[in-house]
């Protein structure tokens, strides 16, 4: 149910292999993943997730990875009580779609990461937030237009 993995090339420069703002010795390659998810009420959906293969550019470059290259394995998804990383840990939170709030157990934030496996029966690591009545009323809040009508423009 779960597509292959994808090779995708940078939609700004069209490198597959993309240069780290960090350290110009480092890279990575950025994959996606059409995933089968059910939600839970039980709705299936079809959700695309990309991850990040790091390394040294030059073994990148040495791979020979190419746009709409498939791979096998899988990208996983990890959740965690704790950071990934300790110098940048709200890179890693878990937000709940466009509400910008972040999703907790026990007033602890969720911090979530994807990563690609060689492995392609890995299960993911998921934790779920118990927020959800902060959840509700953001996505019951009504929303309004950012657009006023103008009078000068009146039928």
């Amino acid at each position: 149910m779960d597509s292959k993995v994808v090779v995708l090339k940078d939609e700004t420069t069209g490198l597959v292999v993309n240069v780290s703002n960090g350290n110009p010795d480092y890279g990575y390659v950025k994959i996606q993943q059409v995933r089968t998810v059910i939600d839970d009420n039980g709705f299936l959906r079809r959700k695309p997730v990309t991850a990040l293969i790091p390394g040294t550019l030059q073994e990148l470059q040495d791979s020979n990875f190419y746009a709409g290259q498939q791979l096998d394995g899988k990208i996983v998804i990890e959740e965690s009580l704790s950071p990934f990383n300790n110098k940048t840990p709200e890179r890693d939170l878990k937000v709940a779609g466009e509400t910008g709030i972040v999703c907790r157990l026990g007033g602890m934030p969720i911090y979530r990461r994807t990563k690609f496996s060689l492995v392609s029966n890995v299960s993911d690591e998921l934790i779920k937030h118990d927020n959800v009545d902060e959840l509700r009323a953001a996505y019951n809040t009504p929303k309004t237009s950012a657009v006023a009508p103008n009078k000068d423009f009146e039928i």
